[in-house]
């Protein structure tokens, strides 16, 4: 196309900017795709895909339409603007997301279209960590209002739970785990008791919600079906355990299959649920709990079971760390507005994503529906003083950690003696032990009540609250580490490595144990300089070789 051959296509084509339409000049693209937020590439990109997608039109002049052209691509090219702008946003959907070029053949002026597909289902787009929308003619960040459109939004899709497989019967079924069903359904519905033994297995199906009519659903067969009838659902449905050692490395992992009520159990007895000890006040006497509560970890695993998108082709994982926490995931977003909601207002979920499925492990005791079963391991791990559970909604998947020790002595300290704190006050202080960003109205509340000191973002546990337990010891440790947090040891691993290249271990620990706390015991030193190499390799920048030796990847 000439140059007016092009400029009466786009005026064709893109006549007006709204919702749907941006033109912008961005005749260089040095600081263009990912600079000022709000007034770069990305921002447009998130504000037109969290309206209904459209097209953002670059190398023309706002109002006028009159095409300058992209003077300056700064390395940019067609191919890889595409990945570029992807990796700096996130839940864009990358495979219905293209750019189309157009070069004028008098002037050689180049503009380019991006194609941007609306957001995903319940996934607004994020630019530089925040979600943007178009007000007339303002960026803007995007209101609460419509942030909570696209987070509660229903889907009205076919419940792929609830297929019948008309090939299947009876036959297909584990027998186990039918005794099983029939077992965990009396639990869970005890006004049948007197019945459920009189109903045979296609009865007692049907009642249960896991057949309809005496037809096998898909729901059927992933609770209750046998090993070598999995072929009915793809052999992807299933739950995979891994152990993983301090650095990363894979120790152990077993595969489980169907029937998943029996999985489960499996499951479980894989993971190595040790003894915790630790001393409170005024005890010689040391107080001992399991690590993981049990309730946490089925209820973790069978909500996995419950919200996976097993449209998707990929397994549920069960990852097990040797410094004492729990990965669970599954592919599929999570369906309530947050998990905030859930736990502190006791919100239930309004729409599940396999609905069939998820009545039927109700009726099977295998979850909780009404919101309790997140509150429940919330306050499962406040009652140990552990660090609360961590969800992670990155990648349309649902992350969720679990950790089975104390992180910080002092969040401890705080709970104990501070039994009138509420669950969202507790939430907070756990944000703040794991460095993690509360908002001003959140830190002047934690000020207030005087479990917190610094500034904002470098705030840390409260002096004051360490001084009323009359812990010495504590308050000597918590003076030694207040200049030196986990980044700065982190920081000298770092500087050594550059310098000495490929180390052993014990070079390390000889670095870093002298100048840790003189409170804590040499075990503890130990089990500390090992979070630290754990938590370098988990970054990317270290990495552990054979002879556990320890370089810079």
């Amino acid at each position: 196309m000439t140059e007016k051959e092009l400029h009466d296509y786009l005026k064709t084509n893109y006549p007006i900017e709204n919702e749907k339409c941006e033109w912008k000049e961005f005749k260089s693209l040095k600081n263009s795709v990912s600079g000022s937020a709000g007034n770069d590439i990305i921002s447009y990109v998130s504000a037109i895909a969290n309206m209904q997608g459209g097209n953002l039109v670059i190398g023309i002049q706002d109002k006028t339409l009159n095409i300058v052209g992209i003077q300056d691509f700064y390395g940019y090219t067609i191919e890889n603007i595409r990945f570029r702008i992807n990796g700096n946003l996130t839940n864009l959907n990358v495979e219905a997301f293209s750019v189309q070029e157009f070069i004028t053949s008098d002037t050689k002026k180049t503009v380019w279209i991006f194609h941007i597909p609306k957001h995903q289902f319940r996934l607004p787009v994020y630019a530089h960590k925040k979600t943007w929308q178009r007000i007339d003619d303002n960026l803007v960040e995007m209101t609460k209002a419509r942030l909570d459109a696209i987070l509660e939004q229903v889907q009205i899709n076919d419940d792929w739970s609830k297929v019948i497989i008309q090939e299947a019967t009876l036959e297909d079924l584990d027998l186990e785990a039918l005794k099983k069903a029939r077992v965990e359904f009396k639990k869970r519905n005890p006004k049948y008791s007197d019945d459920v033994d009189n109903w045979n297995d296609a009865d007692f199906l049907n009642k249960a919600k896991l057949t309809i009519k005496g037809k096998i659903t898909r729901t059927a067969l992933i609770l209750l079906g046998k090993d070598e009838s999995e072929h009915y659902l793809g052999s992807s449905v299933k739950i995979r355990w891994n152990l993983k050692t301090i650095d990363n490395q894979d120790k152990d992992f077993e595969i489980f299959s169907i029937p998943f009520l029996l999985s489960v159990d499996e499951v479980y007895k894989k993971i190595r649920n040790l003894k915790y000890r630790y001393l409170r006040d005024g005890t010689l006497f040391p107080d001992e709990v399991l690590r993981y509560e049990p309730f946490i970890i089925r209820e973790s695993l069978n909500n996995a079971i419950a919200h996976q998108d097993y449209a998707k082709g990929a397994r549920i994982n069960v990852v097990e760390f040797e410094d004492d926490h729990l990965v669970f995931s599954n592919y599929g977003s999570f369906l309530p507005k947050s998990v905030e909601d859930v736990v502190l207002n006791d919100t239930p979920e309004e729409v599940y994503r396999n609905p069939f499925l998820v009545e039927a492990m109700k009726n099977l005791d295998m979850i909780e529906t009404q919101g309790g079963g997140i509150r429940k391991i919330f306050n499962f791990q406040k009652q140990r003083f552990f660090p609360l559970p961590d969800y992670n909604f990155e990648d349309s998947k649902v992350k969720v950690t679990i950790t089975g020790k104390i992180l910080d002595e002092n969040f401890a300290k705080i709970i104990i003696k501070n039994s009138n704190l509420g669950l969202d006050e507790i939430i907070l202080l756990d944000k703040v032990q794991k460095h993690k960003e509360i908002s001003e109205n959140e830190f002047k509340h934690l000020k207030k009540l005087k479990c917190v000191e610094g500034r904002r973002p470098n705030i840390y546990l409260s002096y004051n609250i360490i001084e009323s337990t009359n812990d010495e010891g504590l308050k000597v440790e918590y003076l030694a580490n207040r200049s030196f947090d986990d980044s700065h040891f982190k920081d000298m691993i770092l500087e050594y490595l550059r310098k000495f290249g490929r180390t052993k271990r014990d070079k390390i620990d000889n670095l870093i144990i002298p100048k840790l706390s003189a409170v804590l015991t040499e075990e503890k030193k130990k089990k500390k300089v090992a979070n630290f190499l754990f938590s370098l390799g988990k970054e990317g920048k270290i990495k552990c070789t054979p002879g556990y030796y320890w370089e810079l990847i």
